[in-house]
């Protein structure tokens, strides 16, 4: 299990935000307990959002609003009926316990050569195509979790986030041996590339506005 210190608190219409000192790797549907900040937040709950903005309002059809000039990191929210408090710091902090991720397994060596359509010849082939994957698994995510997502490590969100991560690896064990770029001969064309980086970030759902 996992711990981080809740530094604030606050309840509106029925649902509550905790800030933690640091970033807690929990996602939205994963279990949380609380113990240690009092007026009732203390209790085990399910994660509804992780929001990045300082909350206002929830609406009659349940939907969360936010004002997007008040940016506040490391928030969890979760459902929780009591007594409203505005936002306020909790004196001493509070503990928030999850269960902890551990490293990203979107993809396995599997994948990627079932795309590449042949096994490694070599226990060498094995292990730096491990080490590709294990690179890849770690890079999409990282992109995913700058563009605002906050992803499962255990498992690819969907399939298409699950192809551009065999893709990367794919690309990277292809370019063994080179410095930049895929190999090649002066006297020999460039081999096709496996998939542009564009259509990598594509299919990881990058380099745009976060959507629900």
């Amino acid at each position: 299990m996992a711990t981080s210190s809740i530094t604030h608190a606050q309840r509106l219409d029925g649902v509550a935000v905790l800030t933690t000192l640091t970033g807690a790797e929990v996602v939205v549907g994963q279990s949380v307990t609380v113990a240690g900040v009092g007026n009732g937040f203390d209790g085990t709950f399910t994660v509804v959002a992780v929001p990045e903005f300082l909350l206002i309002n929830v609406t009659t059809s349940g939907d969360f609003v936010y004002d997007s000039d008040v940016i506040i990191p490391n928030q969890i929210l979760v459902l929780d009926a009591g007594n409203e408090y505005d936002r306020y710091p909790v004196d001493p902090y509070g503990t928030l316990t999850y269960t902890g991720q551990t490293g990203v397994t979107w993809i396995t060596s599997a994948d990627v050569q079932e795309f590449l359509g042949i096994a490694s010849a070599t226990a060498n082939d094995t292990a730096y195509l491990a080490t590709c994957v294990s690179a890849a698994n770690a890079w999409c995510y990282r992109r995913r979790q700058a563009a605002g997502y906050n992803d499962l490590k255990a498992s690819a969100p969907d399939g298409s986030i699950k192809l551009g991560t065999v893709l990367y690896a794919a690309g990277l064990y292809r370019e063994r041996g080179s410095v930049d770029s895929y190999q090649t001969f002066d006297t020999m064309t460039t081999g096709a590339p496996i998939a542009s980086i564009g259509r990598v970030l594509q299919l990881l759902g990058v380099n745009r506005s976060q959507v629900a």
